[in-house]
């Protein structure tokens, strides 16, 4: 399996280093902020509550696991052109006639942008609306038959819980033997760099140190967490007590691939590897 959206943050290049760090011995993983899902997938537990506040997103993946057959066939009735894509993208300018959309157009809507939007990333505006451009591709992969099927097998032969809340609320449930990771929008490495615009709300440095409480009450309950982040000195002071590890990773936000440098993330666990 492979991540059915290219997000914001997504952790396929990552996954060397926080799969080394994950333990074998989970009860029930959880991840408040599913995103893409690269660390689920890879992982593929038996038990996983996963959350994300983008409630877009959330519907794709329940769409994925009850009714794959009918977004598949949604999927490749798209069209590649900028007269189609701002038409769809469109559709959520107008709430109360969006809202009467079936979930599963919802899903198709969000996985087509996705694909042929400029950069092909999830962005959203104050409002929540999508609001990247078209992106111009000449054979986009709208429909990634073979993988929506293996992730929706996934989902149905597993206990796979979505939740669509905050953080918080998502982990309250965890005890010891459980394991969390957390991938939140990343804490910006200048004025000019943000990656929070998968949301509406935005994640603020006052929500970094809500997190940063919420992993303290974890570690009280002898639940192990793996926290990914920025190298910011604001993070590295703010987790200094936890375990870091620095590493590597390449930002994929920038449009122009040879701009996309390394730049060093944090990994952040209560627990010995």
């Amino acid at each position: 399996m492979k991540p059915v959206l290219k997000w914001v943050g997504g952790k396929t290049q990552l996954l060397s280093h926080i799969r080394e760090r994950i333990p074998s011995d989970i009860d029930t993983y959880y991840e408040p902020f599913i995103g893409g899902g690269a660390v689920l997938f890879d992982l593929a537990p038996e038990k996983a509550v996963v959350n994300d506040v983008n409630k877009e997103l959330i519907n794709l993946y329940r769409v994925i696991r009850d009714f794959p057959e009918a977004l598949i066939r949604s999927l490749k009735k798209h069209e590649n052109t900028p007269e189609y894509f701002y038409t769809i993208r469109a559709k959520d300018r107008n709430r109360r006639s969006y809202g009467q959309f079936s979930p599963i157009t919802k899903a198709s809507r969000i996985i087509y942008l996705n694909k042929t939007c400029y950069n092909g990333l999830f962005r959203v505006n104050s409002k929540g609306e999508l609001n990247a451009p078209f992106g111009y591709y000449k054979n986009p992969r709208i429909c990634d038959e073979s993988n929506l099927n293996e992730v929706s097998a996934y989902f149905k032969a597993n206990n796979v819980t979505f939740l669509n809340d905050d953080f918080e609320v998502v982990v309250e449930s965890a005890k010891a033997g459980d394991f969390v990771y957390f991938d939140p929008p990343y804490d910006p490495v200048s004025s000019s760099a943000s990656f929070t615009g998968y949301s509406a709300g935005g994640f603020s440095r006052a929500d970094q140190i809500r997190l940063k409480e919420c992993c303290d009450r974890l570690h009280q309950k002898g639940v192990r967490f793996l926290l990914s982040n920025s190298a910011t000195e604001f993070i590295k002071d703010l987790y200094k007590e936890y375990t870091i590890d620095i590493v590597p990773a390449k930002r994929a936000i920038n449009c122009k691939g040879d701009s996309r440098q390394e730049v060093p993330e944090v990994l952040v666990r209560n627990y010995d590897c």
